[in-house]
């Protein structure tokens, strides 16, 4: 790749990257050129026809993208912050390669991180880092979702040196094609929430693709149903006890998900700003009317502000101070800044913003599919809320 792609001023409205090293913007910029040169240009088709380009798994390891937010086994360990931003460059050109990543670096390599033990950090992360194994979490269920944290159905039972898991799972990004799934189970004998790497040939495991989706086609999501799936002790997440673990991970999966919402909403806005520029009517371009400029501050507004609140959420990460109250807000707010942003560009374009050659239908589609997964709206908020006033509106509580 002999050409870059410098960011428009304007995607950095308040020069937000100046926070970085000089390394670091320099290995955000080749993430950029990656993405505008290699994605761009081949992922409306495979989104069209609901397939993952593969192929971007050896590049991203060439980059040096694997488990950038990690510390040690193998993983980049550029930290949190760099993470995000590299989290909104992908979206900012396609959500379900940024999903699919985040699904491999935050969620899989996130639990064997926290979770694991030694042995499963230096079996696992330092492959996963390379991209010569692929990860998938397994958590939500066909009939729980928001409700997972007490009503988990999938089953784990001891017996002996092995576990015997049964259930099924729903919306799992990578399951079709992952090395390896983190699959939580409520321990039968103690009620408690616990991690287990069950591995693709694993007798009993089986997963199927779902079709039809209208929102992040190229994610490769699955229902699994584990039949009497057998799993050693030594497969076990040892550090993984109870749903607080889970949770632990979740909140630093949910910290890049609102970096990625802002990416969704800049690639929107991007899209908007060029078309305003070129599409000519009435003798001028639509830049110079009123309502188009008013429609186009309006989305820098949703970005920058959203750009700021994952900046200082990055900063107070690497710091040991955000907790899950500040990854619930940002991922409530930044999504819902992403869902009104897109649609004001779809509104920006008319027809032509149904049109997936215009890239704009697709962001459209993708911010309803990150609007909800990693924790609803109306769940994060009640986190939120819980926070401020010191009372719990959960149901149950």
């Amino acid at each position: 790749m002999s050409e870059t792609y410098e960011l428009d001023p304007t995607s950095d409205f308040y020069a937000l990257e100046s926070v970085l090293a000089d390394r670091d913007r320099a290995f955000l910029k080749e993430v950029r050129t990656f993405m505008r040169s290699e994605v761009a240009p081949i992922i409306n088709d495979y989104w069209t026809r609901e397939e993952f380009p593969h192929q971007v798994f050896p590049r991203v390891a060439e980059i040096g993208m694997g488990g950038m937010a990690l510390q040690g086994y193998g993983c980049a360990g550029r930290g949190v912050l760099v993470d995000g931003f590299v989290a909104m460059e992908l979206a900012a050109v396609d959500c379900s390669v940024a999903t699919g990543l985040g699904v491999h670096n935050h969620l899989a390599m996130g639990s064997i991180h926290h979770c694991g033990s030694e042995e499963q950090k230096e079996d696992w992360l330092p492959r996963m880092a390379r991209f010569e194994a692929i990860g998938a979490f397994g958590l939500t269920e066909p009939d729980v979702g928001s409700g997972v944290a007490r009503g988990l159905q999938t089953t784990a039972r001891r017996d002996g040196d092995m576990w015997i898991l049964n259930g099924t799972k729903r919306w799992i990004g990578n399951a079709t094609f992952a090395d390896v799934t983190v699959v939580w189970a409520r321990d039968e004998a103690d009620d408690q929430v616990k991690g287990f790497l069950v591995e693709k040939e694993a007798p009993g495991f089986v997963a199927t693709k779902m079709e039809h989706k209208i929102a992040l086609r190229a994610v490769q999501n699955a229902d699994i149903v584990l039949s009497d799936v057998q799993v050693p002790e030594s497969a076990r997440l040892q550090n993984a006890n109870t749903f607080m673990d889970t949770a632990a991970v979740l909140t630093q999966s949910r910290i890049a998900v609102a970096w990625e919402a802002v990416g969704c909403a800049r690639g929107a806005y991007e899209v908007a700003l060029r078309y305003a520029k070129e599409r000519q009517q009435f003798g001028r371009p639509i830049a110079k009317f009123q309502l188009v400029q008013d429609l186009l501050s309006r989305m820098l507004g949703n970005v920058v502000s959203s750009q700021c609140m994952a900046l200082r959420l990055g900063q107070l990460a690497e710091a040991g101070q955000a907790g899950v109250q500040h990854a619930s807000l940002a991922k409530a707010f930044c999504t819902a800044r992403m869902r009104e942003t897109t649609g004001w560009a779809r509104e920006l374009l008319a027809g032509n913003g149904i049109l997936l050659e215009y890239d704009v239908a697709r962001f459209v589609a993708d911010s309803e599919a990150i609007y909800s997964y990693e924790g609803t709206r109306e769940i994060n908020s009640l986190i939120v809320g819980m926070a401020i006033t010191g009372q719990s509106a959960f149901v149950g509580k």
